[in-house]
């Protein structure tokens, strides 16, 4: 019923930026909460920021400061600004939505920091 696709992931230098977008479509009509995840290699999957219908957010300490997450609730769209990158962000992102009692997960997108 709900699709997530990802898009903006790729490499950057530490100190960079990039900018995350997923798109939910499907039969919706309204999503409660969306959010990013990221899992880097040999570890848990940890909740990155996410955004509630409502416009609260709430982030990781680790990305305080540095990672902007914002929606567009008309297009079912959250995005992620990342500044300041740094090697320990490296890790696949993943977006989820919550919709009607459900999880969603997108396919997730590689990004890499690394000069």
């Amino acid at each position: 019923q709900v699709q997530l696709v990802e898009s903006g992931g790729g490499l950057v230098q530490p100190g960079g930026s990039l900018r995350l977008s997923c798109a939910a479509s499907g039969s919706i009509f309204s999503i409660n909460t969306m959010g990013w995840y990221r899992q880097a290699p040999g570890k848990q999957r940890e909740l990155v920021a996410n955004i509630r219908s409502g416009g609260s957010t709430n982030y990781a300490d680790s990305v305080k400061g540095r990672f902007t997450i914002s929606r567009d609730n008309a297009k079912n769209t959250v995005y992620l600004q990342m500044n300041s990158l740094k090697p320990e962000d490296t890790a696949v992102y993943y977006c989820k939505a919550f919709y009607l009692g459900m999880d969603y997960w997108g396919k997730g997108t590689l990004v890499t920091v690394s000069s």
